[in-house]
């Protein structure tokens, strides 16, 4: 069973043995960052202490700000990282928005031939999250892609509930995941924002630029790569904010939307009419309509191709390899 045999702990990956394995790999870390002036200076600080200087592990931080409007560019970049504004990447390309634009992005700024996926809002965050994923890619020459998986409490001011946390997961990404591809069902957590890959693989991938991304990746990773190349560990806890009802609304939407378009693009159906893209909510208001307020919202899900068709890219890359 999948599962089991490619299920691991971050306990199982001490950085000796990831050291060994490393060889020749260069090992990129990135983080997505918007408005997290609060906690991703201590992520960045973290990996540098106990993954550049005391052991030669991670040869890259790179912090991708995506149209922050605090401080979190100065903050991560006197923490240690290296530091590019979204927007100037890539410029000669359309302009889109949302994190999976940031992820795809940061593939044309990165050296690592693997690289590491870690969400700047963590405020758990330990480096064992890097050594964990990396464990399988330097130790297993058919994985191509890590996910982790955590327990992650649901935290509201005061109160704290276990395991309330991952509620579009278990609302609507578990119950897409077992209905139309029931080989990931063992993935615990699908849309988790902590993962890893070789570029080998990333750069020949899709890449939803919204909250889809995660899912996206994963879906394609299965088609394109096959089960066997993924892997998961358990990194023990994820602490980090949580968006409200209306926001988990639009991302859910988006979740539905890329697995709309992977059911059609792997062949899993034969849609007779696109999906609509406007999310209509209502939040109670004596003045509104029927005494609602009526909020309509675009969760289209935009995509960027596979970074390896990118002439841009590809003429980079020659010049970091020759």
């Amino acid at each position: 069973m999948w599962m089991h045999r490619r299920t691991s702990a971050a306990s199982d990956w001490p950085v000796e043995k990831l050291l060994a394995a490393k060889g020749a790999n260069l090992i990129s870390v990135v983080l997505p960052a918007r408005n997290e002036e609060e906690t991703v200076g201590s992520i960045v600080a973290e990996i540098r202490r106990e993954l550049v200087e005391r052991v030669p592990l991670v040869d890259q931080i790179m912090v991708i700000d995506s149209c922050s409007t605090d401080g979190t560019a100065a903050v991560a970049a006197a923490a240690g990282a290296e530091v590019a504004a979204q927007d100037a990447i890539l410029p000669h390309l359309p302009r889109m928005s949302g994190k999976g634009e940031a992820l795809w992005k940061s593939l044309a700024v990165t050296r690592g031939d693997i690289i590491v996926f870690v969400d700047a809002d963590l405020r758990s965050f330990t480096s064992s999250y890097v050594t964990g994923l990396l464990g399988p890619l330097l130790n297993d020459p058919e994985v191509g892609y890590v996910k982790g998986c955590y327990e992650r409490p649901l935290i509201t001011g005061s109160d704290r509930v276990e395991g309330g946390g991952g509620r579009v997961t278990e609302l609507v990404a578990r119950p897409l995941i077992n209905l139309h591809w029931p080989l990931l069902a063992g993935v615990i957590q699908p849309l988790g924002g902590e993962y890893a890959g070789r570029r080998s693989l990333l750069e020949r991938l899709p890449f939803v630029t919204g909250y889809g991304v995660e899912l996206g990746l994963l879906l394609d990773v299965f088609q394109t790569a096959g089960l066997d190349a993924l892997a998961q560990v358990d990194l023990g806890r994820r602490v980090h904010s949580h968006q409200s009802t209306q926001a988990l609304g639009a991302m859910s939407s988006q979740i539905l939307l890329t697995s709309w378009s992977r059911l059609q693009r792997h062949g899993r159906m034969m849609p007779l009419e696109a999906p609509a893209t406007e999310l209509t909510q209502f939040r109670r208001d004596a003045g509104g309509v029927g005494g609602h307020d009526v909020q309509v919202s675009d969760v289209q899900v935009d995509e960027r191709p596979p970074m390896i068709g990118i002439p841009a890219y590809t003429d980079s890359r020659r010049s970091i390899l020759s």
